[in-house]
């Protein structure tokens, strides 16, 4: 059981945060009066007691809230619990949405120490439940059933489609798809077609919000600008090379063009990237060839598989 020891908001963005002692959490929502509310997967931000303790003993000289962070929790290593996991405090029912952050190298502690631990022990959570929360009340850790449903990305490379020059039909139905076979999207991103820009997004979408599965669409082909497969290979730990192989040649039974497509599909930790092509009618053939067997390489990387061998 962990403990709360500190309550801190601020109503500006931009101002450091201070211990309120005392707030309301609203559902969907955040902290009552807090700047950083809103209606987003980053909705209340917590950080290990323990954790800051250490950082003071270096010489920093900071308050409750000098990192952002909205609640101060004692008894739990936060960072390592997984995306998923859920805090009972009371009434108030909050679930992990995001591990670490970016961090903006020009906040102020970061000047002082030359470090800020925000990034790496931090976490984000959403309020699933109302109530109020105040210093010195007991936190309780609630761990993600292993048939939680998987966790979804979909993200869409299009130069014309980031320029609202075109619109993208080919992310919302894979996702469409998805939720279909039962998967939670919880992000749905579409981007030009910059190499950097797809690597971050890809690593973040792996590392802190912990996505068991993200489908890309657009910028497998052969234009000079179609990056996607040179990204999504830079942040692979493994290749999954059968699963783009059978997409291709599911797909080479409709057209012959279905062998200049250079998609790949790659494992980063426990997250499965797959590249899909960037048409509508691509998405629902490609996704057609895949889907009732991504389940069981899901729950494999998950290790909720006892045995991978066929009967």
């Amino acid at each position: 059981m962990g403990k709360i020891i500190a309550v801190n908001i601020s109503e500006k963005k931009g101002t450091q945060k201070k211990n309120v002692h005392r707030a309301k959490l609203i559902e969907e929502f955040g902290i009552e009066n807090d700047a950083h509310a809103g209606k987003w997967h980053r909705q209340v931000s917590l950080l290990s007691y323990e954790k800051i303790e250490e950082f003071k003993a270096k010489g920093a000289p900071i308050d409750d809230g000098a990192f952002g962070e909205n609640l101060i929790v004692s008894g739990y290593d936060l960072k390592s619990l997984p995306v998923g996991t859920r805090f009972r405090c009371g009434e108030v029912l909050l679930e992990v949405t995001q591990i670490g952050k970016q961090c903006h190298s020009g906040c102020e502690i970061f000047k002082i120490m030359g470090d800020c631990i925000m990034p790496r022990e931090g976490i984000f959570a959403k309020v699933l439940e109302s109530g109020t929360i105040k210093v010195g009340d007991k936190i309780e850790v609630i761990y993600p059933e292993k048939d939680m449903p998987y966790m979804a990305a979909v993200m869409t490379l299009s130069d014309k489609g980031s320029r609202g020059e075109r619109v993208d039909t080919s992310g919302p139905r894979a996702a469409e798809i998805l939720k279909e076979h039962g998967f939670k999207i919880v992000e749905e991103i579409l981007l030009p077609d910059e190499e950097a820009q797809i690597k971050k997004h890809l690593i973040r979408l792996s590392d802190s919000r912990q996505v068991d599965l993200i489908i890309t669409t657009g910028g497998t082909g052969l234009s000079p600008r179609d990056r996607t497969p040179e990204a999504t290979l830079a942040v692979a730990d493994r290749n999954v090379p059968g699963i783009s192989e059978a997409i291709r040649a599911g797909s080479m039974t409709i057209t012959k063009r279905a062998m200049l497509s250079r998609g790949v599909s790659v494992i980063r930790k426990k997250t499965l990237i797959i590249n899909l092509p960037g048409s509508k009618k691509a998405v629902e053939e490609s996704l057609s060839f895949i889907i009732d067997q991504l389940p069981h390489g899901l729950d494999t990387l998950r290790e909720n598989t006892e045995d991978c061998g066929r009967n």
